[in-house]
């Protein structure tokens, strides 16, 4: 005789959306942050299969809610775009993120390091990003094999799977898109739009004199 398997007393597992600590300890990495976070997704804004998250709880086992990290940034190819409490793995296709940046802060101790190093390895990133904005030092790790290995020559680096590139300058790391453009704040890119949306402005009005002389002079715009 087959008995049959009671789970109704087995008790629930949650995964907590929230770690409890803070996204940043500092003005200077939140802004590290939310800048490559935010040109990541204008970089992808057009493909709806890459997911960009900052400071997202990642949980690569079911069952495990103790097992778990929280990277700067992830980018997660073959997974739809879209909110979310936490990066539960076993509901996205059992795709691990790809890439995930970690910005430094004068409160990172070694250990802790070593330990993200060692979780970012066993769960499957392939590219993995360390700046430091106090000391303008950056590094970074792609998958060899198995392991994460030390990229000897980052400076100029293109990522595989973003296609943009680092390089190490003075006072700070520049990021370029794909095109050549380098990534920007979003109060540059306001200031950015404010000028274009000024040069069209001055154009719209050259244009306007233009057609009003030309009418004076009896010559109707349009035949032009």
């Amino acid at each position: 005789m087959v008995a049959q398997v009671d789970n109704t007393n087995k008790p629930e597992i949650i995964y907590p959306d929230s770690d409890g600590n803070p996204i940043a300890d500092n003005t200077g990495q939140f802004r590290w942050i939310a800048t490559i976070k935010a040109n990541l997704d204008w970089l992808f804004a057009e493909n709806d299969q890459v997911f960009v998250a900052g400071d997202l709880l990642w949980y690569p086992l079911e069952g495990d809610n103790k097992k778990r990290q929280a990277p700067d940034i992830m980018v997660v190819f073959g997974r739809p775009k879209g909110d979310r409490g936490s990066y539960q793995q076993w509901k996205e296709d059992n795709i691990a993120p790809q890439v995930v940046f970690e910005i430094l802060s004068p409160g990172n101790t070694q250990a802790e390091m070593n330990r993200k190093l060692l979780f970012y390895e066993h769960h499957g990133v392939e590219e993995y990003y360390i700046y430091d904005p106090n000391k303008n030092d950056f590094s970074g790790l792609i998958k060899h094999e198995e392991r994460l290995e030390v990229i000897e020559k980052i400076d100029n680096w293109v990522s595989p799977r973003l296609g943009i590139r680092f390089q190490l300058a003075e006072p700070e790391l520049i990021i370029y898109y794909p095109d050549g453009d380098p990534f920007s704040s979003y109060t540059e890119e306001r200031k950015r739009a404010e000028r274009e949306r000024q040069r069209a402005e001055n154009e719209k009005q050259r244009a306007e004199k233009l057609a009003a002389k030309l009418r004076e002079l009896g010559i109707n715009p349009e035949d032009i």
